[in-house]
């Protein structure tokens, strides 16, 4: 075996066996630590004792074992306190949950109230005194001129009464009190009397054509039908009101009168109505007949027919209705009846001292009473 000059010697660390340079001191593996030749050029040798055992473990294997160590520890003590009583499982308590119920309360049944039966009560007797008359006795015992009438077997008109003459006056049925009635505005009351008639539009039919057939200008029925423009769809019922007809002009420039108004209609108050209270404020309203020109109003006729009086009251009004003056009221405590009427009317000239002359512009309404008096202040004695 020939040894190779040129290849490094090496020496054999006595530790873990590796190879080392013949030169090196210490073993880069396990540490070792080499002695140093001697003068004879031999390595001193020293004595060593035997080695523990090393183990080597890195680092996530130990931080495992020690985990698992504390576990089988822990483990350990909680059985040791629990077969000592000392470990005490907790007592579970359930949760109440409160849900309201929900009792229907019956509802009460309505059971119908029987009407009350009206008896009729007996007729009383009045005895006929001087000034007394079969309106204003059906007046003051609140009945019907029809029902005295028939109850004594009278004459319809209810002919002369005789002084000392004994009639029999039914007494009233009692009724339920009526609800105040509303008084119509001007505007209102114009409107109703107003007579209207309904027109369908056909195909072929334009806004204009059907405001000249009917002598009614096309603002007045856009107004009435809610129209926002002049265009008109077939199959759409229009209102067209009759009392909004353009006058038709003359064959002459000269102004033509108009023709006679047709008599008003009388609304409020109904024919009949007694105001029986001190504070009772009575308002007359009828129907407007057509917007008057400049020169004509109405003429409210008022009148107490009571006998003896003659309290007479005329009056011209443009608007639609009139309040009774409060001078009118009765200052005796017999009831009186009134009578009232309205006429359309035109001025035809004045008078001396600048009043001015009215004539008739149309036909008078149907006449109506109401009956006026203070009640409590005297009762006739039968």
């Amino acid at each position: 075996m020939t040894l190779d000059p040129n290849k490094p010697s090496t020496k054999t660390c006595p530790t873990c066996g590796s190879k080392v340079s013949e030169s090196a001191s210490r073993c880069q593996v396990c540490g070792h630590t080499f002695a140093k030749a001697s003068s004879t050029g031999k390595e001193n040798k020293s004595i060593q004792g035997p080695r523990l055992p090393e183990i080597t473990l890195n680092l996530p294997i130990a931080i495992g074992l020690v985990v698992l160590l504390v576990g089988i520890g822990a483990a350990v003590v909680f059985g040791v306190l629990r077969s000592s009583g000392r470990v005490v499982e907790p007592t579970v308590t359930p949760t109440i949950t409160t849900t309201p119920t929900q009792t229907q309360t019956a509802q009460p049944t309505m059971t119908a109230s029987p009407l009350p039966t009206f008896t009729p009560l007996p007729p009383v007797e009045y005895t006929i005194k001087a000034n007394d008359y079969c309106s204003t006795i059906a007046a003051f015992f609140n009945v019907s001129l029809q029902s005295i009438v028939l109850l004594n077997n009278l004459p319809p008109d209810c002919g002369v009464l005789s002084v000392g003459q004994t009639l029999l006056i039914p007494q009233p049925t009692p009724t339920a009190s009526p609800q105040p009635t509303s008084t119509l505005s001007g505007a209102e009351a114009t409107d109703a009397a107003c007579q209207k008639v309904e027109y369908m539009v056909t195909e072929n039919d334009t806004l204009s054509g059907i405001a000249a057939a009917y002598n009614v200008s096309a603002e007045v029925i856009k107004e009435y039908n809610g129209l926002t423009g002049d265009t008109v769809f077939s199959g759409r019922p229009l209102i067209i009101p009759l009392c909004e007809r353009n006058p038709t002009p003359g064959p002459t420039p000269t102004a033509t009168p108009p023709p006679p108004y047709l008599a008003p209609n009388l609304l409020l108050p109904a024919d009949g109505t007694s105001f029986t209270s001190a504070s009772d404020t009575i308002t007359l309203q009828w129907a407007a007949v057509g917007t008057l020109r400049d020169n004509e109003a109405y003429q409210v006729t008022i009148e107490d027919v009571t006998a003896g009086t003659g309290v007479r009251l005329v009056q011209y009004e443009t608007d639609t209705s009139f309040i009774v003056p409060a001078s009118m009221r009765p200052s005796d405590s017999v009831p009186h009846v009134f009578r009232w009427t309205v006429q359309p009317v035109r001025q035809t000239g004045t008078d001396k001292s600048g009043e001015a002359i009215w004539g008739s512009a149309g036909a008078v309404s149907n006449a109506r009473v109401f009956s006026w008096w203070t009640a409590g202040a005297s009762t006739p004695q039968p």
